[in-house]
């Protein structure tokens, strides 16, 4: 519950934040001639829809287990971090369309000149929204949630939304206005990466995919300092929503007591869990092996 109750916390920081600068950068906007930041209002109110979603997915995913899913609801805040995924990757689409539109239909603002006040929103922005990202991004790495690291990515989105702004309204003020959607286009194809590969990680943790070779290689190394453990005959491993399960086989002396290699079994579980808090369920198979002579 601690986890679910910081990641609630830190969204809901998020959401009124994100709030109170898409009235500001509307107001900008509207009052200072930019479209590019009235464009940017409307990514920052599309931000409190993906912060709700985070929200309820680290509710759910956070759930005891039932009847009906024994093994816990951890892959809800997957689904969770999924679907922010496509709502980033569309924003980001959305963007380099609006700019690759107006580059090549010439669809360039020759109108009013933006004014100071947007030009100060962006600067404002930019620095509020990367802070957010990292204070953001820090949280999610701490309590591993991969829907929380979703949601800093769409601050970091928001915040080179921002940096586009600004290169846009300083272009339209120096007279070379194309600035705006060049740079749309740029910010477009870091996003749609950064959703790509959040996609990708939350499906890979849907469909048991294996831990790194070097967290198995400190389990293994871990297991083989147990007493009484002879060997690690196998190990196998899956990632389920942000936990770990873990299945073993070790090889314990064959002469040994039934309680003796319970006992060693035990160990090792125990130890499991006390280095690795990510691993929720270990299940250690016991073989008969035989001591080495010396």
């Amino acid at each position: 519950m601690r986890k679910e109750h910081a990641a609630i916390r830190i969204t809901a920081i998020g959401i009124i934040i994100n709030a109170i600068l898409a009235a500001l950068k509307f107001a900008a906007g509207v009052l200072g001639h930019s479209t590019a930041m009235v464009s940017d209002a409307v990514h920052s109110m599309s931000d409190i829809f993906s912060s709700v979603v985070v929200i309820i997915g680290v509710t759910m995913a956070n759930r005891q287990s039932d009847e009906d899913h024994q093994y816990g609801h951890e892959r809800m805040e997957c689904v969770a971090a999924i679907i922010l995924a496509v709502f980033l990757g569309l924003a980001g689409l959305g963007i380099g369309y609006s700019g690759i539109k107006s580059i090549v239909g010439k669809e360039i603002s020759t109108g009013q000149i933006p004014g100071l006040f947007p030009l100060v929103c962006a600067v404002f922005s930019i620095i509020v929204k990367e802070a957010m990202y990292w204070f953001t991004r820090r949280e999610a790495q701490r309590i591993s949630s991969g829907a929380l690291m979703a949601d800093a990515w769409h601050h970091r989105s928001d915040a080179l939304s921002s940096v586009g702004s600004l290169l846009g309204i300083i272009g339209a003020r120096m007279g070379y206005a194309i600035l705006d959607p060049l740079a749309s286009v740029i910010i477009c194809v870091f996003i749609v990466k950064v959703a790509v590969e959040i996609f990708i990680d939350s499906v890979g943790k849907m469909t048991d995919r294996a831990v790194d070779r070097e967290t198995i290689r400190k389990i293994t190394g871990l297991i083989m300092l147990q007493k009484d453990v002879l060997g690690v005959d196998q190990i196998k491993t899956r990632v389920f929503g942000d936990k770990i399960y873990v299945d073993v086989e070790i090889s314990v002396g064959g002469e040994h007591t039934l309680h003796r290699a319970h006992d060693a079994a035990e160990r090792v579980h125990d130890a499991i869990e006390s280095e690795f808090p990510q691993v929720k369920h270990i299940m250690v198979h016991m073989n008969p092996g035989q001591e080495k002579e010396v």
